[in-house]
């Protein structure tokens, strides 16, 4: 007994997606796509005469990993910093070191964050507790 199975993948590598359809799969507006070529982040895949941006699957899934990036904290440079060693890299673990090396830093900024909060914390009720006492004194005389 022999078993075939036919798998469909349907891509749009083949079809080209204009700036409009684009932007609404990968969830952000036109702008945005501008934004991020202005910055180098994405390209077009190929530009019509007219002046008509068009894309692919390929650029679609690069935007999808941007967003991605930016949902784990990385600022737009910082992701352009990654983009090419996630891209370029087929095993993704230039990318993945980089981001882990970006992440811990960003843990350190919060850590020392909420150090100099917990200082002024300390040094603002100290203030209130001073206060508080100069007023009690001045109330009992």
């Amino acid at each position: 007994m022999t078993l075939t199975l036919k798998l469909r993948y349907k891509s749009n590598v083949n079809q080209q997606m204009r700036i409009g359809e684009f932007a609404k799969l990968a969830g952000v507006t036109p702008r945005t796509v501008r934004y991020y070529e202005s910055l180098g982040l994405l390209s077009p895949n190929e530009r019509e005469g007219a002046g008509f941006r068009y894309y692919t699957d390929v650029e679609l899934a690069r935007l999808q990993k941007i967003n991605a990036l930016k949902e784990l904290g990385l600022s737009l440079e910082e992701i352009a910093s990654v983009a090419p060693l996630y891209f370029e890299d087929l095993t993704m673990l230039q990318g993945k070191r980089k981001i882990v090396e970006i992440l811990k830093s960003h843990l350190q900024e919060t850590e020392d964050k909420l150090a100099g909060l917990e200082q002024f914390r300390a040094e603002l009720q100290a203030n209130i507790d001073r206060i508080e006492q100069w007023i009690e004194s001045q109330t009992k005389n």
